[in-house]
């Protein structure tokens, strides 16, 4: 509208493009361009379930509005057959979070940094979805690995930072305990993800998912197995929430209001 008001888009140009704001039809998949301007941040590709044709128009669809693109649980052949397109060059693919990325609008950081703990080095290719799905969303992020409840020495140097932040996001596999060591341990949401690491009873994550469910720790939430793209979306919603506060209202929050009878 304003390319239109300053004289540098023709009506009918300005049309063609109105007309794929909603959605776009590719006949397979109908691609929501105005998830953007909904939600903050545009759609994005899961890719099991697709063929590799269909990925890639799909990421040369949403390539074409200038946004940033990710594409999760992608396999290294889809990268590779994207490349040979010559459709994305500038996109890369991160290898343990299997996520294809393409970064062309920069977005200003936020603030507060999201922490993103794992209970083992195991658990990281979900941890690291998050982490990638996070950054491209404008989060800065910090990266904990290795600090389960076998040896839970390990996080205590690590509390003063955790303690700091907005919303934490926490991937364990086994028993899935450390998401309610952490919900007793920091006063902010924890956002708990069980994984499918693990022996035999871990039923590939449902023990975990299990005993997250039943967490006798406040403001523990959880979300699928292994769905590190869900945590740190919710995640990052928080912190933006947070972040984009006044910071008069941070300072001087409003007063409790107590009870009458007091």
């Amino acid at each position: 509208m304003e390319q239109v008001k300053d004289g540098q888009v023709g009506i009918d140009q300005a049309m063609e493009k109105l007309r794929h704001l909603p959605f776009e039809d590719l006949g397979f998949a109908r691609v929501d361009h105005h998830r953007q301007l909904r939600v903050g941040f545009p759609e994005v590709i899961f890719c099991p379930g697709k063929t590799t044709e269909q990925i890639i128009h799909i990421f040369e669809v949403l390539a074409a509005k200038g946004n940033n693109v990710l594409a999760t649980r992608a396999k290294p052949e889809v990268f590779e057959a994207l490349v040979q397109s010559g459709r994305a060059p500038q996109a890369r693919y991160e290898e343990l979070a299997r996520a294809i990325v393409l970064e062309q609008k920069g977005l200003p950081q936020s603030k507060s940094v999201l922490p993103i703990v794992t209970a083992g080095t195991a658990d990281m290719p979900v941890a690291l979805e998050a982490k990638v799905t996070a950054e491209i969303m404008g989060q800065r992020t910090e990266l904990i690995c290795d600090v389960g409840v076998a040896g839970l020495h390990r996080l205590f140097g690590y509390l003063p930072r955790l303690q700091q932040a907005n919303v934490v996001i926490v991937v364990a596999g086994m028993e899935g305990a450390l998401a309610s060591v952490m919900g007793g341990l920091v006063s902010c949401p924890v956002i708990a993800v069980p994984t499918s690491v693990g022996y035999g009873t871990n039923f590939q994550g449902l023990s975990a998912l299990l005993t997250m469910l039943n967490s006798c720790a406040s403001g523990v939430s959880v979300v699928n197995i292994d769905n590190g793209f869900s945590a740190a979306v919710s995640a990052t919603l928080i912190n933006k929430k947070i972040d984009n506060r006044p910071e008069a209202e941070i300072r001087n929050p409003k007063p409790e209001i107590r009870n009458k009878h007091e």
